[in-house]
Protein backbone atom coordinates (compact mmCIF):
# COMPACT_ATOMS: atom_id res chain seq x y z
CA UNK A 1 0.00 0.00 0.00
CA UNK A 2 2.94 2.47 0.73
CA UNK A 3 4.82 1.52 -2.47
CA UNK A 4 1.25 2.47 -4.43
CA UNK A 5 1.50 6.05 -2.57
CA UNK A 6 5.03 6.80 -3.19
CA UNK A 7 4.81 6.11 -6.93
CA UNK A 8 1.50 7.98 -7.37
CA UNK A 9 3.13 11.20 -5.06
CA UNK A 10 6.44 10.98 -7.20
CA UNK A 11 4.32 11.12 -10.33
CA UNK A 12 2.79 14.48 -9.38
CA UNK A 13 5.55 15.55 -8.37
CA UNK A 14 7.33 15.02 -11.53
CA UNK A 15 4.45 16.30 -13.67
CA UNK A 16 4.24 19.71 -10.94
CA UNK A 17 8.20 20.17 -11.93
CA UNK A 18 7.43 19.84 -15.72
CA UNK A 19 4.61 22.49 -15.63
CA UNK A 20 6.77 24.27 -13.90
CA UNK A 21 9.53 23.87 -16.50
CA UNK A 22 6.81 24.62 -19.21
CA UNK A 23 5.66 27.82 -17.47
CA UNK A 24 9.35 29.21 -17.28
CA UNK A 25 10.56 28.52 -20.59
CA UNK A 26 7.04 29.95 -21.87
CA UNK A 27 8.04 33.29 -19.85
CA UNK A 28 11.21 33.29 -20.88
CA UNK A 29 9.98 32.73 -24.45
CA UNK A 30 7.93 35.80 -24.49
CA UNK A 31 10.50 37.97 -23.22
CA UNK A 32 13.09 37.13 -25.53
CA UNK A 33 10.62 38.05 -28.29
CA UNK A 34 9.61 41.14 -26.91
CA UNK A 35 13.04 42.01 -26.62
CA UNK A 36 13.72 41.19 -30.11
CA UNK A 37 10.93 43.65 -31.02
CA UNK A 38 12.97 47.06 -30.11
CA UNK A 39 14.95 48.84 -32.48
CA UNK A 40 18.73 49.33 -32.23
CA UNK A 41 18.27 52.99 -31.71
CA UNK A 42 15.57 52.44 -28.80
CA UNK A 43 17.82 49.82 -27.46
CA UNK A 44 20.23 53.30 -27.68
CA UNK A 45 18.52 55.23 -25.98
CA UNK A 46 17.40 53.05 -23.16
CA UNK A 47 21.20 52.34 -22.48
CA UNK A 48 21.75 56.18 -22.73
CA UNK A 49 18.81 56.66 -20.44
CA UNK A 50 19.58 54.24 -18.12
CA UNK A 51 23.35 55.28 -17.73
CA UNK A 52 21.89 58.86 -17.23
CA UNK A 53 19.32 57.64 -13.63
CA UNK A 54 21.71 55.56 -12.39
CA UNK A 55 25.70 56.32 -13.61
CA UNK A 56 28.22 57.33 -11.63
CA UNK A 57 29.62 60.62 -12.78
CA UNK A 58 33.30 61.23 -13.77
CA UNK A 59 36.03 63.71 -15.80
CA UNK A 60 36.62 62.75 -19.32
CA UNK A 61 38.81 64.14 -22.16
CA UNK A 62 37.11 64.34 -25.52
CA UNK A 63 40.10 63.15 -28.54
CA UNK A 64 38.96 63.09 -31.56
CA UNK A 65 35.44 63.70 -33.44
CA UNK A 66 35.59 62.23 -36.37
CA UNK A 67 31.53 62.26 -38.46
CA UNK A 68 28.81 61.45 -35.98
CA UNK A 69 31.32 59.58 -33.55
CA UNK A 70 33.22 61.30 -31.00
CA UNK A 71 36.16 59.54 -29.03
CA UNK A 72 36.92 60.79 -25.50
CA UNK A 73 39.06 58.86 -22.35
CA UNK A 74 38.48 58.25 -18.54
CA UNK A 75 40.05 56.37 -15.97
CA UNK A 76 38.10 54.69 -13.28
CA UNK A 77 39.64 53.59 -10.16
CA UNK A 78 42.98 53.62 -11.44
CA UNK A 79 41.80 51.66 -15.05
CA UNK A 80 42.31 54.26 -18.69
CA UNK A 81 39.40 53.68 -20.37
CA UNK A 82 38.76 54.69 -24.42
CA UNK A 83 35.36 54.82 -26.28
CA UNK A 84 33.29 56.55 -28.72
CA UNK A 85 29.90 57.44 -28.58
CA UNK A 86 27.73 57.36 -31.44
CA UNK A 87 26.31 60.78 -31.66
CA UNK A 88 23.72 60.70 -34.90
CA UNK A 89 20.32 60.51 -33.22
CA UNK A 90 21.74 63.34 -30.60
CA UNK A 91 22.69 66.25 -33.41
CA UNK A 92 20.17 68.56 -32.02
CA UNK A 93 21.63 68.75 -29.02
CA UNK A 94 25.60 69.52 -30.60
CA UNK A 95 27.26 73.04 -31.36
CA UNK A 96 27.79 73.87 -35.37
CA UNK A 97 31.49 73.47 -35.03
CA UNK A 98 32.10 69.67 -33.82
CA UNK A 99 35.81 70.86 -32.98
CA UNK A 100 34.93 72.91 -30.39
CA UNK A 101 34.35 69.87 -28.74
CA UNK A 102 37.56 68.50 -27.60
CA UNK A 103 38.67 69.18 -24.55
CA UNK A 104 37.52 68.08 -20.87
CA UNK A 105 33.96 66.82 -20.31
CA UNK A 106 32.05 64.78 -18.15
CA UNK A 107 30.89 60.91 -18.44
CA UNK A 108 28.49 59.00 -17.11
CA UNK A 109 29.56 55.13 -16.70
CA UNK A 110 27.96 52.29 -15.41
CA UNK A 111 30.11 51.23 -11.85
CA UNK A 112 29.45 47.71 -12.61
CA UNK A 113 31.18 47.76 -16.17
CA UNK A 114 32.65 51.02 -15.95
CA UNK A 115 33.50 50.75 -20.08
CA UNK A 116 29.57 51.53 -20.45
CA UNK A 117 29.76 55.26 -20.41
CA UNK A 118 27.90 58.22 -22.71
CA UNK A 119 29.33 62.17 -22.76
CA UNK A 120 25.82 63.02 -23.97
CA UNK A 121 21.93 62.06 -23.53
CA UNK A 122 18.75 63.32 -24.65
CA UNK A 123 18.41 64.87 -20.55
CA UNK A 124 21.87 65.21 -19.46
CA UNK A 125 24.84 66.98 -21.86
CA UNK A 126 28.93 66.36 -19.98
CA UNK A 127 29.98 68.62 -22.73
CA UNK A 128 31.04 72.01 -21.31
CA UNK A 129 31.61 73.91 -24.70
CA UNK A 130 27.39 73.30 -26.12
CA UNK A 131 25.90 76.17 -27.52
CA UNK A 132 22.93 77.42 -25.78
CA UNK A 133 19.55 77.07 -28.26
CA UNK A 134 18.59 79.61 -30.72
CA UNK A 135 15.42 80.69 -28.82
CA UNK A 136 16.86 80.58 -24.99
CA UNK A 137 19.59 83.47 -26.50
CA UNK A 138 15.88 85.15 -27.99
CA UNK A 139 14.70 84.99 -24.24
CA UNK A 140 17.45 86.50 -22.32
CA UNK A 141 17.80 89.24 -24.85
CA UNK A 142 16.61 92.62 -22.98
CA UNK A 143 14.42 94.83 -25.72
Amino acid sequence: MWSVLSVTSAKEIGLALLAIAVVVAAILGYRAWKLSKITPEERERQRRAALVARGKMGDANITEVRGDLLFYAYDVRGVEYTASQDLSLLKEYLPADLSLLVGPVSVRYDPKIPANSIVLAEDWCGLRAHPVPAEDKKSKVKN
